[in-house]
């Protein structure tokens, strides 16, 4: 479970920390000026479960987007500002409901101050964001000449401090790396030293194959600790593949009940279906079942596949043309082989 500990922070209308579950959050790869395609974009995301949408805002012109963008969604929408400190006080002028920030990148104290007293005048929180190909020179000196989770760690939390200096503590904290076990270290020991939520990920993770590798080990190391309070599993793919996985790694963990789990067996020499297809396509199918909580097996073979599926809910398997529905262990039905994803939606949706 999250750290109860931490504070809660409340991002529109989604609270975070204090042992609130574990939040899921992607960023759109859309062009922010680009409203209709952005809210297009959104739309698909919340379908697919995302909780919290971040934006990129380097202009004033998608400062001013994101109003028009936010009246159209129903989920928060957090504005990523770089270098410009005037974008981060037109992105909450218009609506933010988070910002993200570097106030290393911001520029002088003086410029920092303005965006923090913004804040405060709006309740809105900051998100203070380091990424370890960003972090100060002097830091990468300190220790040793390279990067490292000290180096990270002691990055974010003096840009924290910077802030509470400056009288605001409604914060949230993330610091990133594509080194997992670096990302991991940091993590386990920022817990220990601030009582901010969390947001957590390895950053440029890469493409959905190795980065839904790298993403799920880092987080399970992380999230494991009762570390984070909010996630994004970040990919080189549509930002719908990010929810998709986030939801799972949330739920392999434990930290989710809802939604389906699919397990499905190897191929191997006994299998008289495409069972690698039949797998996919049960896995589309689930997506839609949010509101369920079970475990479907799909199996390949009719010899072993009901033995094989007794843990599940609901579990299906193949070969030469028909196929069998089974409910715990026990083979409820046979069908023939192009009906079985009709007749386990229909268990589905009974169940």
């Amino acid at each position: 479970m999250p750290r109860e500990r931490t504070k809660v922070v409340k991002i529109g209308n989604v609270a975070i920390g204090g042992g609130n579950p574990v939040a899921i959050q992607s960023m759109c790869n859309t062009k922010t000026t680009d409203v209709e395609g952005t809210v297009s974009q959104i739309h698909r995301l919340e379908k697919a479960g995302c909780q919290i949408i971040r934006v990129t805002v380097p202009t004033l012109e998608a400062a001013k987007a994101l109003g028009e963008i936010k009246k159209q969604i129903s989920i928060p929408i957090v504005a990523d500002i770089h270098f410009d400190y005037r974008m981060a006080i037109a992105a909450m002028e218009n609506g933010a409901d988070k910002i993200r920030i570097n106030p290393g990148n911001i520029g002088s104290d003086a410029k920092v101050k303005a965006v923090v007293d913004c804040a405060r005048e709006r309740s809105i929180p900051i998100r203070v964001g380091v990424n370890s190909g960003s972090l100060e020179k002097d830091l990468i000196a300190k220790y040793g000449g390279h990067v490292t989770a000290e180096g990270i760690v002691e990055s974010a939390l003096n840009k924290a401090h910077m802030i509470e200096d400056m009288g605001y503590d409604n914060l949230v904290i993330s610091i990133k790396s594509s080194d997992v076990l670096m990302c991991a270290r940091a993590y386990e020991m920022i817990s220990e030293k601030t009582d901010h939520p969390l947001h957590v990920g390895i950053t440029e993770a890469g493409t959905v194959w190795s980065g839904n590798i790298k993403s799920a080990m880092g987080l399970a190391l992380i999230l494991s600790k009762g570390i984070g309070d909010t996630i994004r599993v970040s990919l080189s793919a549509d930002p719908v593949e990010e929810i998709k996985s986030a939801k799972l790694i949330l739920r392999t963990l434990g930290l989710r009940k809802n939604g389906v789990t699919v397990v499905s067996c190897p191929t191997c020499g006994r299998t008289n279906i495409d069972l690698i297809g039949l797998a996919n396509q049960v896995q589309t199918l689930v997506e839609e079942y949010d509101d369920k909580d079970l475990k479907v097996a799909v199996m390949g073979c009719v010899v072993n596949g009901p033995g094989e599926a007794r843990e599940a809910d609901i579990g299906i398997a193949g070969g030469n043309g028909e196929g069998l529905l089974i409910k715990k262990g026990e083979v409820i039905r046979k069908v023939p082989e192009a009906e079985l994803l009709d007749v386990l939606r229909e268990e589905i949706e009974k169940f």
